[in-house]
């Protein structure tokens, strides 16, 4: 997004705890991108006003391509606290910023990594890969990260005889499992946003748009996924929508994702999944803490950073790197 930047006002010096308000919000969160040598990395599922002025929107596997190659001095990321926190693993040398340090993830709070240690520790000879959405700690605990972008390509780079455990997503691993025709075990984790879609509302919604597509992330159940005409990752359903000669879709994700898919497809009808609490919206709680006003403050304060133990870094840095070779 372009905005002109402008020096803080007089009023913003005399008064530094009051937010500046609309357009201004923008200017001086522009003034602080380019005064802290800042980018901006944003997930598809932060709120649209959000995407428009990062500089960069992407999913898990975009976004840490993305902090991977940045040569800014300071990370400010709109998204959840692994997206960032992955970031300060692959740039320790980086300051890290997140806009609301309560940004969590369901699945990542699932799994605890003292309790996946007893439990890969149960598994011997098993090899881990675990699903980005995921704590430092865990991703510490595994050979090889992935996201669902690639993780059929990682899980197939081991040897069919090798076993594998995966984790945290028991949905993504068992469309995983299917793809690949191989058993693994799942740790037992799920996203309570994908976890609402239900096969029984895809089909009403479905009998009322019978020219529609569905199209499901994999971290869906497996009934609302045999329903899905494309199965996906978060860049791929939008590039799904781009290439589509669909009119209509059926969108089983988090509702964030249509702010790009209406712009790449405003011919389009974008209908977005109901989930099983009954509203027709599907909002991730955690992506919606971060919001501008907490963007800006965090960028003009400095704070929260995301900082790590550097013993931990290095363990959890490497299936990092790993999974960024195989990609």
């Amino acid at each position: 997004m372009s905005v002109p930047l402008m020096p803080a006002t007089d009023a913003q010096r005399r008064h530094p705890n009051e937010l500046p308000q609309g357009e201004a919000l923008i200017r001086e969160i522009a003034r602080l991108r380019k005064e802290l040598d800042a980018v901006v990395l944003a997930h598809y599922y932060q709120d649209g006003e959000i995407q428009d002025l990062a500089d960069f929107v992407g999913d898990s596997l975009q976004l840490s391509q993305a902090a991977a190659k940045t040569s800014a001095k300071v990370i400010v990321f709109a998204g959840v606290h692994f997206m960032a926190e992955t970031a300060k693993i692959l740039n320790p040398d980086k300051q890290v910023l997140i806009p609301d340090l309560d940004a969590g993830c369901s699945l990542a709070d699932r799994c605890p990594p003292e309790a996946f240690a007893r439990w890969v520790a149960a598994h011997p000879g098993h090899k881990v890969i675990s699903y980005i959405n995921c704590s430092a700690g865990v991703k510490a605990l595994s050979d090889v990260i992935c996201t669902s972008s690639n993780a059929v390509q990682i899980c197939n780079s081991f040897p069919k005889d090798q076993p594998l455990i995966f984790a945290p997503d028991r949905h993504l691993g068992a469309w995983v499992e299917k793809q690949l025709g191989r058993k693994m075990v799942l740790w037992p984790g799920f996203c309570v946003v994908h976890e609402q879609f239900t096969a029984r509302q895809l089909l009403r919604l479905k009998a009322q748009h019978p020219q529609a597509e569905i199209i499901a992330h994999p971290e869906c159940e497996a009934s609302v996924l045999d329903l899905a005409d494309y199965i996906g990752s978060t860049r791929g359903l939008l590039d799904h929508v781009k290439a589509s000669a669909a009119k209509t879709f059926i969108v089983a994700t988090e509702v964030g994702i249509l702010h790009l898919m209406a712009k790449a497809r405003p011919d389009a009808e974008l209908i977005p999944a109901p989930p099983s609490s009954g509203c027709n919206c599907s909002i991730c709680p955690y992506m919606r803490l971060n919001s501008l006003e907490k963007l800006y403050l965090c960028m003009r304060d400095r704070t929260p950073e995301i900082t790590l133990d550097e013993e931990l870094r290095l363990r959890a840095l490497k299936p990092v790197q790993r999974m960024l070779e195989l990609s």
